[in-house]
Formats: C-alpha cells, sequence, structure tokens
C-alpha cells in the first residue's frame, strides 16, 4: 500500500519504518502521473517495504531529506538513513533502486 503525505511529515515516517522508498512528485509532472501507478505497482508486491509519495512542492521540509532537482525522484531510506535516489522516468531504474534495499 502507498500512503501519499496530507502533512508535512515524512521524517516521522522515515523514521518509525525499517525501510521507506519516497516518490518526489508535483501536480504538472508528467513524468510523475506516468511512474504513479507503476510505484504503485511494485509496492504490492514489496509488503515490507513502506511506500511514500510526496509532493515536492506541498511538503517543503519531507523535500529537504532527499536532494530533489527534477521530478520524479525516487529516494530509499533505511533505518532512517538516506540509503540511494534516482531521478528517473523509467520502471526498470526505480525497480533496480528498490532492489536494493529490499
Amino acid at each position: 500500500m502507498v500512503q501519499e503525505l496530507v502533512e508535512d511529515n515524512l521524517q516521522t515516517i522515515v523514521s518509525g519504518n525499517d525501510k521507506v522508498v519516497v516518490q518526489y512528485s508535483a501536480t504538472w509532472c508528467g513524468n510523475c502521473r506516468i511512474m504513479k501507478p507503476k510505484f504503485k505497482k511494485l509496492a504490492t508486491e514489496l509488503g515490507d517495504i513502506k511506500f511514500v509519495i510526496v509532493d515536492a512542492e506541498k511538503f517543503p521540509e519531507s523535500r529537504k531529506l532527499a536532494d530533489v532537482s527534477n521530478l520524479p525522484t525516487f529516494a530509499t531510506f533505511v533505518n532512517g538513513e538516506k540509503k540511494n535516489q534516482t531521478q528517473t522516468n523509467k520502471f526498470d531504474v526505480l525497480k533496480d533502486l528498490v532492489n536494493e534495499i529490499a
């Protein structure tokens, strides 16, 4: 299951879960809309990892947890620390990123 942030509290989620994958996106971002269903599908395959979608424009504190300069940006966190990140619109690249912590 994917959680979409409704408040700027990603740090709390990252701290409270062993493994977290985040999609940073924005409503105007076409590649973000393309990747969102793929991100959600991946979440159904990996139940031991928390998947979160963050609107990078609405939640600046959450955005600070990764180096977000392009969208979509995907970041992985393990035990509260950022492990890796990538900016992509390719599912294979996203899957490789997630498999690093799976």
